[in-house]
């Protein structure tokens, strides 16, 4: 008999920024590193043999909390990665959920019947995940492994795994970040033995779901920011709120429920080859206090990373700004200057 422990990835961007991230190489972020060290915690006193993840960022850095203490090479695997997400990667959930709220709801409750442009079947996801399961469990036979991989992709294997059919996955629960299952493998058959337990998180306060509120909905509907461009209809909304801005200025304006609440300013015409600029970064005051200031800071990340930049920068000499920026990953390299890293160089 094998034993199989498949961990989920630690807290990543798309997590917190609420967008879709399927094969979209998101990382890994403040809280998800401070996962890490307690899942190492978690496997400290189990004996491993060998370790796959997806070749995800956020994926394969999540398994080296276990194959690093242990001395153990990290196998990857393309076939252990997250849902491809097609037309659907790099849009936020609000996004999807108000413009195509009838795939929301199947991707979320009846899987049998998702299908977007360019996306994977759950029918693909799940064969492709099982049978690398069994050959793992064939190459590992009598041995101990961990598996490291996504979400959505473990949620369609394990709710398969116990004799769900896709359109009632949907009943099943979401894991935690880095929330851990055991299957026992054994002639060609694999068990569940428990899922998504993420005990090790809970006594330092380090879960993602315990923050968030979008799995508890009955349709589990996003209800966060939406954004778009700066143009008249916003530069006319943001002078209501007391903000002055060009139509046409590079960013994205902010809207919650269908009101402006604020914006993001890129400084295209500062940035170097490394390092892309945010301008200004304002919340409307009625907004704030709410936890709604993180996501904005996605669209930033995604716009810069995409034009090669492996560094954002800011100014802000305001000291509860800064505590804000710090707390998410940006620090000081100047007087009033703040920057944060979103390359992909290993942070472990």
């Amino acid at each position: 008999m094998t034993k199989i422990y498949l961990v989920r990835h630690a807290e990543a961007e798309g997590n917190v920024y609420r967008i879709a991230h399927g094969h979209y190489d998101g990382l890994i972020t403040q809280r998800g590193y401070r996962q890490i060290a307690a899942l190492q915690k978690r496997f400290a006193d189990i004996p491993v043999d060998a370790v796959y993840s997806s070749d995800l960022f956020r994926a394969r850095t999540t398994a080296k909390a276990i194959c690093g203490p242990k001395g153990l090479p990290l196998q990857q695997r393309r076939e252990l990665r997250e849902v491809d997400m097609g037309s659907w990667e790099g849009r936020t959930w609000q996004d999807l959920t108000t413009h195509d709220p009838e795939q929301m709801y199947n991707f979320n409750r009846d899987l049998s019947k998702w299908q977007i442009e360019g996306g994977e079947p759950a029918s693909h996801v799940r064969d492709r995940m099982i049978a690398e399961l069994q050959k793992i469990a064939v190459e590992n036979e009598g041995k101990t492994v961990a598996v490291v991989s996504h979400g959505a992709a473990l949620r369609i294997t394990i709710g398969s795994l116990q004799g769900l059919s896709l359109a009632e996955l949907g009943s099943t629960p979401h894991g935690d970040n880095t929330a851990v299952s055991l299957l026992e493998a054994e002639n060609g058959r694999l068990r569940v033995v428990f899922r998504d337990d993420n005990s090790h998180l809970l006594a330092e306060d380090l879960s993602t779901l315990g923050k968030q509120k979008w799995w508890k909905d009955k349709k589990m509907f996003d209800n966060g920011e939406d954004y778009g461009p700066i143009d008249a209809a916003a530069v006319e909304a943001l002078a209501k709120l007391g903000v002055t801005v060009k139509a046409g200025t590079p960013g994205v304006a902010v809207s919650m429920d269908g009101e402006i609440m604020g914006l993001v300013e890129f400084l295209t015409d500062e940035e170097t080859d490394k390092i892309g600029w945010i301008g200004r970064y304002w919340i409307a005051p009625a907004f704030r206090g709410r936890k709604l200031g993180l996501p904005p800071l996605g669209q930033a990340v995604q716009f810069y990373r995409a034009r090669g930049r492996d560094r954002l920068r800011l100014r802000c000499g305001d000291e509860a700004c800064r505590g804000f920026f710090e707390k998410y990953g940006f620090c000081p390299v100047g007087e009033d200057i703040l920057e944060k890293y979103i390359g992909y160089e290993d942070q472990i």
